[in-house]
């Protein structure tokens, strides 16, 4: 309970950053269409966001570093608040893809400070709790994200109103904190090529990771609303991936804790082909058959990514953890730029299964070159602890650092 107290104010700040993003992804696929977009120009609002989401990674550390924590949050939530309202003023998809570029600041800044506050206030004997409050609060706050989306109205000013009014709300707690700003930390360095170098089978786990899951996430509601899917029955269709990611946590970090982890993805990629071919050959395509299919193929493609990094980091020394979080992050960021794109672009030529064909595809590509990779490399004898890493920003590396470091030397 102290330690809920304690970042009560961020936490509040998480939610609200949530719920903001997390709706605006949804709505925009369905203003779209009332606005009558093609596929292909919707689909690339969501690689938009990831554009903006990992210019924000890269450049909110330098900018904490020159104005400091709070105001750093400040700048990046009135990016986000400045875009939602600038929808209703510039009908127009490519004006969009201007503002979800920065809707994917506002996400990435507003994450790094928070990040970065909760790391510089956390210590070795909570650490666990913290992180373990953090990702449960992150998780809550994307799900019902998804479900409110059944209460607005697509292609309304007041909608998009309302979700300015939540993004903008995000700086009340923040300013509100009596918890005193951290230390501005070291820059940090992004090196692309450092994952690659220590775990190719890791880069290409993460690659896939953003491949589904900002691919899913982006284009799931041009799935739901071409299948004929109400607003709310879209809601569920995206949360029950999310809910999908949650329970599986448990069950794949104890799997990824006592077998080669390079099984644990190739096994994980298989599952999830199963899934997407459940999907596309699920009887009448009845939703709640469709929603249970998709709980399926959240278990198993939204663990993807901690498992990769776990992977990465058992060959990495302590010293690169942090580089190698962010160089993890750099490879997710591309998958996750090129999926919506690729996909809006196969559903429009293709109908709306090719998203889950082209998502199997990939996945059979993972397990393919992860069986090469078992061949060529033994596994590590010492080995970090599995974490459950949300993607959100370069310096969550930081508060991972000590809890892996620590784990590796004990074993």
């Amino acid at each position: 309970m102290t330690l809920i107290v304690s970042f009560s104010s961020l936490l509040v700040s998480v939610v609200l950053l949530q719920l903001s993003s997390g709706i605006l992804g949804p709505l925009d696929v369905l203003s779209g269409y009332q606005e009558n977009f093609s596929t292909t120009e919707i689909g690339f609002l969501g690689s938009a966001h990831f554009i903006g989401f990992f210019i924000g990674c890269w450049w909110a550390p330098r900018l904490v570093g020159q104005v400091y924590h709070s105001r750093t949050f400040a700048i990046f939530a009135s990016f986000g608040t400045i875009g939602i309202l600038l929808h209703m003023v510039f009908v127009d998809p490519y004006a969009w893809a201007a503002m979800r570029i920065l809707s994917g600041l506002c996400v990435a800044g507003c994450f790094t400070v928070i990040e970065g506050w909760i790391q510089a206030k956390t210590e070795n004997a909570n650490r666990g709790k913290s992180l373990r409050l953090y990702r449960s609060v992150d998780m809550c706050g994307g799900i019902a994200a998804q479900i409110l989306i059944a209460w607005l109205t697509p292609a309304h000013y007041i909608t998009y109103n309302i979700i300015a009014i939540i993004c903008c709300a995000s700086l009340l707690p923040l300013a509100l904190t009596r918890i005193p700003p951290p230390q501005t930390q070291e820059r940090l360095r992004l090196k692309p090529k450092l994952a690659y170098q220590i775990s190719p089978m890791a880069t290409a786990g993460v690659v896939v990771s953003g491949i589904t899951a900002a691919g899913f996430r982006m284009t799931g509601p041009i799935y739901g609303s071409q299948s004929g899917f109400s607003n709310f029955e879209i809601g569920v269709f995206l949360a029950s991936f999310l809910l999908g990611g949650a329970v599986a946590q448990f069950p794949v970090g104890w799997a990824a804790d006592k077998i080669d982890r390079r099984m644990v993805l190739i096994m994980l990629s298989f599952f999830a082909t199963i899934a997407c071919a459940l999907t596309i050959y699920m009887p009448g395509h009845f939703p709640g058959s469709i929603f249970l299919a998709t709980i399926i193929f959240g278990f198993f493609t939204f663990p993807i990514y901690s498992v990769s990094a776990a992977l990465a980091n058992d060959h990495a020394n302590p010293d690169e953890m942090v580089e190698v979080s962010a160089s993890l992050l750099f490879y997710y960021a591309i998958g996750a730029i090129i999926s919506p794109f690729l996909l809006s672009g196969f559903i429009e030529q293709f109908g709306v299964n090719a998203m889950f064909i082209v998502i199997a595809l990939f996945h059979v590509i993972l397990v393919g070159f992860g069986a090469v990779r078992m061949k060529l490399r033994p596994t590590p004898e010492n080995r970090t602890n599995y974490v459950y890493t949300p993607r959100t920003s370069f310096l969550l590396g930081r508060l991972l650092r000590k809890s892996r470091k620590k784990s590796k030397e004990q074993k």
